[in-house]
């Protein structure tokens, strides 16, 4: 079965909701419906928060609850893209705790009011890789970063290629809202170079590279430790040591078992 006629049959069993340009704003009672069972504690934090509003897709929680476990109650150094009325800087300040540094970045100059310390706003784009590369000095450096900010294929691109490198060893990077990357209006298309799924892709096999010959596009596979994704949003952990490849048996296999 080629391409088309495979896709011609998924269709057929499970017709594809007309998503593209609705509304998908939920109310709080339908948000509060799509709760976990088991709600994590950035889940619980998000759905109890009062103070600046925050908006994030429902099942972008338990993926932070997920992705980001392993970083809670540690001194990381955050930086968000992307502010709008701040209330997220808030919920990661809740989350990470006193101890965390959390800057947070946007171009529009009233975010700069939107931001209570010890938590930070600086204003600049997310275009311009000095300002990030200046923003990061400031911090002390960087262990977890959240591209919420324009959406924009080239900005992501950017960003990426100037944050990457500053981020530490056993760091996160996280893209949101990656549907962006189908859409015309931000520089996007259905597997169209240069938006953010196609990085992700990419960095995929990058993650791969020590099985092919040709150069990596994006990082070093030594730097790439997973790449964790879900609906419109991905998480990519830089390495924190680089392990050779090798595999292992847990008992030395019989001629029986060789041959089975």
């Amino acid at each position: 079965m080629n391409r088309s006629d495979r896709t011609a049959a998924l269709r057929r069993q499970h017709p594809k909701p007309p998503l593209y340009g609705k509304d998908l704003r939920l109310t709080r009672e339908q948000a509060e419906a799509r709760r976990s069972p088991n709600p994590g504690p950035f889940e619980e934090i998000f759905f109890a928060h009062h103070g600046r509003p925050a908006n994030k897709w429902v099942h972008y929680l338990p993926f932070y609850d997920r992705a980001l476990a392993p970083y809670r109650g540690r001194p990381i150094r955050m930086l968000e893209i992307g502010v709008m009325h701040g209330g997220s800087l808030e919920l990661w300040r809740k989350y990470f705790g006193p101890e965390a540094t959390i800057f947070g970045i946007d171009i529009n100059p009233e975010c700069a009011g939107r931001v209570d310390a010890p938590n930070q706003v600086r204003i600049g784009s997310q275009a311009d890789p000095e300002f990030l590369r200046a923003t990061v000095a400031e911090m002390g450096g960087l262990d977890f970063v959240l591209d919420d900010g324009s959406h924009i294929a080239s900005h992501q691109r950017l960003s990426f290629e100037a944050l990457w490198p500053l981020l530490a060893p056993g760091g996160l990077y996280v893209i949101e809202d990656m549907h962006t990357a189908y859409w015309e209006q931000w520089e996007g298309g259905l597997r169209r170079s240069g938006t953010a799924v196609e990085l992700v892709k990419s960095l995929v096999d990058d993650m791969n590279g020590r099985y092919f010959d040709e150069d990596e596009a994006w990082a070093p596979y030594e730097e790439i430790g997973t790449v964790f994704t879900a609906d419109s949003i991905a998480a990519i952990e830089k390495a924190a040591r680089h392990a050779p490849a090798g595999h292992v048996w847990t008992d030395k296999p019989t001629p029986a078992s060789q041959a089975g």
